[in-house]
C-alpha cells in the first residue's frame, strides 16, 4: 500500500496548475490562478518555481491558522 500525503499531494497538484511569464526585465513570475494572492518573481525560472513553491506552502500554513483553508473547495483538480 503506498503512502499519500495530502497536503503534498496538494501542492503538486497546484503546482502544475502554474503559469510562468518571462518579463521584460528578462525575469520571472509564476502564478497559481486558483490560488488567489499565490504569486513569485525572481531571476531565473527555477528560481520563480522555487519561490512558487514557498508562497504557496506560506499560504496554505497561513490559511490553515486562520481556519479558511480546505483542500476540498480551495483547488478544484483531479
Amino acid at each position: 500500500m503506498a503512502i499519500r500525503f495530502i497536503l503534498s499531494d496538494y501542492v503538486d497538484r497546484a503546482i502544475a496548475q502554474a503559469i510562468y511569464d518571462k518579463l521584460e526585465d528578462g525575469t520571472f513570475a509564476g502564478r497559481i490562478p486558483v490560488c488567489k494572492g499565490v504569486i513569485a518573481f525572481a531571476s531565473t525560472l527555477r528560481e520563480c518555481e522555487n519561490e512558487l513553491r514557498s508562497t504557496l506552502e506560506d499560504w496554505i500554513l497561513l490559511g490553515l491558522k486562520l481556519g479558511t483553508f480546505s483542500t476540498s473547495n480551495t483547488l478544484k483538480i483531479c
